[in-house]
């Protein structure tokens, strides 16, 4: 990915996955990549909570499942982290861990949620996924992905 640091680049080789948050006027943009389109899309879903909480000391709650029929793309990325959007204002859940398998149908979600009121809030809450420069895809290392979230 432009950008990425040594350390960025040599985990990538490695097949470790992993996000970051890159300055964007007025939103957050949220790089992620995995070895597989599976992890890169958990690595979405982890970055984009990790723009606005600090989960990392909060169990799970529950385990919600989400299926989506189709198996990538750019759709695929939006459609999950509107989800997680979704779940956050309808149910007040934030995802502490996520789990993407694909089958030959698509794929199965599973978000480990814990209730918003259990999380520090670190950012402002996410509204909504741009469309602008959303892109996912496979590259030398696996897959990578990048979005803009409108906060």
């Amino acid at each position: 990915m432009v950008g990425e640091s040594g350390d960025d680049r040599a985990a990538r080789r490695q097949g470790e996955g992993g996000h970051r948050l890159v300055p964007h006027t007025a939103d957050v943009r949220i790089e992620a990549w995995g070895a597989s389109l599976e992890c890169c899309l958990a690595e979405a879903v982890m970055g984009m909570v990790g723009c606005f909480a600090d989960a990392s000391t909060v169990r799970p709650t529950a385990v919600e499942r989400v299926r989506f029929a189709e198996a990538g793309g750019d759709d695929l990325l939006a459609a999950l982290l509107d989800e997680v959007v979704y779940r956050l204002e309808v149910y007040g859940q934030v995802p502490v861990d996520v789990e993407v398998d694909a089958d030959d149908s698509g794929l199965e979600v599973r978000l480990a949620v814990a209730a918003l009121a259990d999380v520090e809030i670190i950012g402002a809450t996410p509204k909504g996924i741009s469309w602008h420069e959303l892109h996912i895809g496979p590259d030398a290392y696996g897959w990578s992905c990048a979005v803009t979230v409108d906060v």
